[in-house]
């Protein structure tokens, strides 16, 4: 079942990558008593997710954080490694947590999973947006296949 509008983020443990090596970090840790903009893509380096969604967010970063925002954070099922890479590639600096869900944990306990095998990309995650308040999922974005528009920095922003 995918997770909705009033559902609480499941349990699950990602990674970040920083100066010190790979993190972990519990989803309750992540959201408890914070307000969070999730956003969520199929993958690191892919054109649309580097072209226009990451740095969407980093260019609003401040405008979504002066909403009352306390941590905005990318989601992708890659490894840390390659979250930390594409950071540094997309220059996220402390404005964006990049998140690796590598097993798919996340992805999984919240229904977004997406076969891209047909593209030889396997299982990643659908592209969506969401604002998750103390654990708590209270807006909800998802992009129809192949579209861009509902999860960008700019939506959000205006939902805030």
């Amino acid at each position: 079942m995918t997770i909705q509008v009033g559902d609480r983020i499941p349990a699950a443990t990602l990674h970040y990558k920083t100066d010190d090596g790979i993190q972990k970090i519990g989803t309750e840790e992540l959201f408890g008593g914070k307000k969070v903009v999730l956003f969520a893509l199929p993958g690191a380096f892919t054109p649309t997710c580097s072209a226009k969604h990451v740095p969407g967010y980093v260019a609003n970063a401040a405008a979504i954080r002066d909403k009352g925002v306390d941590l905005i954070a990318c989601l992708s099922v890659n490894d840390a490694f390659v979250m930390g890479a594409w950071g540094k590639d997309q220059n996220v600096g402390d404005s964006v947590m990049m998140l690796a869900d590598g097993n798919a944990e996340l992805t999984k306990a919240m229904g977004m999973e997406l076969d891209a095998s047909g593209a030889g990309l396997g299982l990643r995650c659908k592209r969506f947006a969401m604002v998750v308040e103390d654990g708590k999922v209270t807006k909800l974005n998802v992009e129809a296949p192949g579209a861009f528009e509902v999860s960008s920095a700019e939506a959000i922003l205006g939902a805030l």
